[in-house]
């Protein structure tokens, strides 16, 4: 087999909490899409952007305002050892080009570390915003048309489940909204060039029964895969058989 053939291997962070019933879901969904996946978190000393070919940044905790400078709320439940895991992991794979996907919190992480910053309760900003807290596809987004979100899905509108209280406010540097909700809640954010980075709000590992929502792993291993061709390309030169002929 060679390095071309071999699956991308693919690190996922998952609180140390809850990560027992959510890593083995978002593994699943990684195999599905031609990937295998190794779990990083703190309990295990969370690995190095350098051991895989891309990132999954799952849900959980809510992340430490300190770290976009909000105002730290005493009922917050916050894991500040998985949030330096985090950040260092996503400031790691974005300087070595390896493609990440954030979900839910894991958006959040993604925009943050671009210096964005975040709604702490969205019930407190978008009036009239709906309560959900659900894994069933209940909430309806619209998705940018010239998004990569949107080549990736085949479309402009999908259904999604929501278990979010936070969202994106201050978009970080090299991001642009991908998708919002009917009340304007940012409900995606994507790079707008280079490697891909793409943030979800909602939970597509729940979902991983819809067609659109297999999408988004298989976008994160075939970019994977090509960013892990690319280093070998450059490292050691094309194979023979790609010699080209100049007249």
């Amino acid at each position: 087999m060679t390095p071309s053939d071999r699956r991308p291997l693919i690190g996922i962070t998952t609180s140390s909490r809850s990560g027992w019933r959510i890593y083995p879901l978002i593994a699943f969904s990684v195999l599905m899409a031609g990937g295998r996946s190794v779990w990083f978190h703190v309990g295990n000393g969370g690995g190095a952007a350098e051991q895989v070919d891309g990132l999954i940044v799952g849900g959980g905790d809510d992340i430490s305002a300190a770290l976009y400078d909000g105002e730290i709320k005493l009922e917050s439940r916050i894991d500040p050892d998985r949030d330096a895991l985090e950040k260092r992991l996503i400031e790691e794979a974005t300087d070595q080009g390896r493609p990440i996907l954030g979900i839910c919190r894991g958006a959040q992480m993604l925009n943050i570390v671009r210096g964005g910053a975040l709604h702490q309760d969205i019930y407190e900003v978008y009036e009239g915003a709906r309560r959900m807290w659900t894994v069933l596809p209940k909430k309806t987004v619209t998705i940018q048309p010239e998004s990569r979100l949107a080549a990736i899905m085949g479309r402009e509108r999908a259904r999604v489940n929501a278990l979010h209280t936070q969202s994106v406010s201050r978009m970080g540097q090299g991001l642009r909204l991908a998708a919002q909700d009917q009340w304007g809640v940012t409900q995606a954010v994507e790079s707008e060039a280079g490697p891909l980075a793409l943030g979800v709000q909602w939970h597509p590992e729940h979902l991983f029964y819809a067609r659109r929502q297999r999408a988004i792993f298989r976008a994160l291993i075939n970019a994977a895969r090509d960013a892990r061709d690319g280093r070998r390309i450059a490292a050691e030169g094309p194979p023979p058989g790609d010699a080209r002929i100049e007249i």
